[in-house]
């Protein structure tokens, strides 16, 4: 199953030399963020970073490649969480993260 997190271009790209990918929320949350619908991703992506300048990223990864305990933290189960490091090669795409004339960001593809 792919699930999608959205990260800041730049953060991304610095990181990717490191062991392992730990957003900022990480070390407040514990958790890395992650959605299991594309169209909840652009969703969430809108309520809370859609003001953040700069482009960003989705990241598409690879739950069977994920070494880190993943846990669903709702009932419906759209919101897996990581708990640990991402390991980048369960990383199997990244995309820039669109967005409409509104700066609203669009769905994953």
């Amino acid at each position: 199953m792919i699930i999608y997190h959205l990260t800041p271009k730049r953060f991304y790209e610095r990181q990717r030399g490191n062991a392992v990918y730990l957003p900022k929320p990480f070390a407040q949350d514990g958790f890395i963020h992650c959605t299991k619908g594309a169209d909840e991703m652009a969703r969430v992506a809108n309520l809370f970073y859609k003001h953040e300048r700069g482009p960003h990223v989705y990241l598409y990864i690879d739950t069977k490649q994920v070494r880190a305990k993943i846990q669903y933290d709702d009932a419906a189960k759209q919101f897996p969480h990581i708990y640990g490091g991402l390991n980048f090669d369960a990383v199997v795409a990244v995309k820039t993260a669109r967005r409409d004339k509104d700066g609203n960001f669009l769905p994953p593809e």
